[in-house]
């Protein structure tokens, strides 16, 4: 990658291309299972269309990324992907029957998914000081999740069917479109051509860190989390507008709270992990989803406290995924650094959801009661159980070699 050019500021363009990015996935995210079903697709189905992206991120791991980094100019990859992408997305809102849906919606996947570790480098090799900035440019991913949930106030009716939410596809492809424009005014960023071919043994070189306790702790809490952080999405749309009487129109802005809530924990993160230090840091935010779905399970009658607890999502995000990141970048040696993001990224994009997208499906065609509806609260008390457990292995286990960031040895009593 090209380094960052210092006579040029590029960081509203490329909080714009991340607002982009993001908004594409957020468009189709929260509803594409509630949709799924008013297309009576079948709960393997569902969970097939739902591990695209967990497939996609685990090619990604060893071929897509690389591929893409090494043989094309970033801005040029972004323009095409999300050209040929949007195209597909468009396409699979007019297909009903699932082997189209699935083949549209797969090829879709395949070219969104890369283009997430592209924009990540191309904001790196253009900022002047990427530990300082991206965390603010990489924030307006977390904008355009917010934003891209209102146009469905108006694009959709209170109990909207297949023919209205079919527009979460459309909306993504414009999104889609836009970008891949908007993509050929960002900083030229060519391929790497100074690296010699793909690094074949970084997946070892990513699983012989699991010998380390604390890193094999961290793995099973992070993979727990990751399936229960993904089993969200898979059911929540749902459960809102059929249990708790949410508008269909209204469902995704309620579930937006949740990425309002993360720029505010965002911006403490930092004095949090100074203060609680990793382990109790991570804590809290594997606590965040236990209390969100014990809310589910016994509060569904209160549509408000449904509503407000969902701020507890950037204390689920922030405390523990972001914290994930952070500690992995501040703990482990430079030469494995790359690696170990890798093996996390493995988990949290990868391996929890397409374990989320086939387990939670199943949970509630089994917990489907004689008169159509879900026992909701036994299904949410399942999740609740992983976070607790999470907790405890995490209380009790986790021993990293440094407390907090910036320390070289445990504090006293650690």
């Amino acid at each position: 990658m090209t380094k960052a050019n210092p006579t040029k500021d590029y960081r509203i363009l490329l909080f714009i291309m991340m607002l982009l990015e993001i908004a594409i996935w957020g468009a189709w995210q929260p509803k594409i299972f509630a949709y799924m079903g008013m297309l009576e697709f079948s709960s393997w189905q569902t969970s097939l269309v739902g591990a695209v992206f967990g497939i996609a991120s685990l090619l990604g791991i060893f071929f897509s990324n690389q591929f893409a980094d090494r043989n094309f100019s970033a801005e040029r990859f972004l323009a095409f992907s999300h050209a040929v992408g949007g195209t597909a997305l468009i396409a699979a809102s007019y297909v009903t029957h699932f082997w189209g849906f699935f083949a549209l919606f797969l090829i879709y996947g395949l070219l969104y998914v890369p283009t997430i570790s592209v924009t990540n480098s191309l904001a790196f090799a253009h900022l002047k000081n990427p530990a300082k900035d991206f965390g603010l440019v990489r924030m307006g991913g977390t904008v355009g999740w917010i934003v891209v949930s209102w146009p469905f106030i108006f694009l959709l009716s209170a109990e909207a069917g297949p023919d209205q939410v079919r527009w979460i596809f459309i909306v993504g492809g414009i999104i889609s479109y836009l970008l891949a424009v908007f993509s050929l005014f960002l900083p030229h960023t060519p391929a790497r051509k100074d690296v010699e071919g793909l690094d074949k043994l970084a997946w070892i070189k990513a699983g012989k860190l699991l010998g380390l306790p604390f890193v094999l702790v961290l793995f099973i809490v992070t993979f727990i989390d990751s399936v229960i952080h993904n089993g969200y999405f898979v059911v929540s749309d749902i459960f809102l507008t059929s249990r708790v009487g949410i508008s269909a129109n209204l469902s995704m802005v309620v579930m937006s709270i949740g990425q309002v809530a993360e720029i505010l924990t965002m911006i403490v993160l930092g004095l949090v992990l100074a203060r609680l230090g990793w382990k109790w840091t991570m804590i809290v935010g594997i606590l965040g989803h236990g209390l969100r779905f014990a809310t589910f399970a016994f509060l569904p009658d209160l549509a408000w406290m449904i509503i407000g607890v969902q701020i507890l999502h950037g204390i689920c995000y922030a405390f523990f995924f972001a914290a994930v990141y952070i500690f992995v970048d501040a703990v482990f040696p430079h030469d494995v650094r790359a690696s170990a993001q890798g093996l996390f990224n493995l988990l949290i994009l990868g391996l929890g959801m397409v374990v989320a997208s086939f387990t939670f499906p199943q949970l509630m065609d089994n917990l489907t009661l004689p008169d159509g509806s879900v026992d909701w609260q036994t299904l949410f008390l399942i999740p609740t159980g992983l976070a607790f457990l999470g907790i405890l292995l995490m209380a009790v286990f986790f021993k990293p070699p440094t407390l907090g960031p910036g320390e070289t040895q445990p504090r006293p009593g650690a």
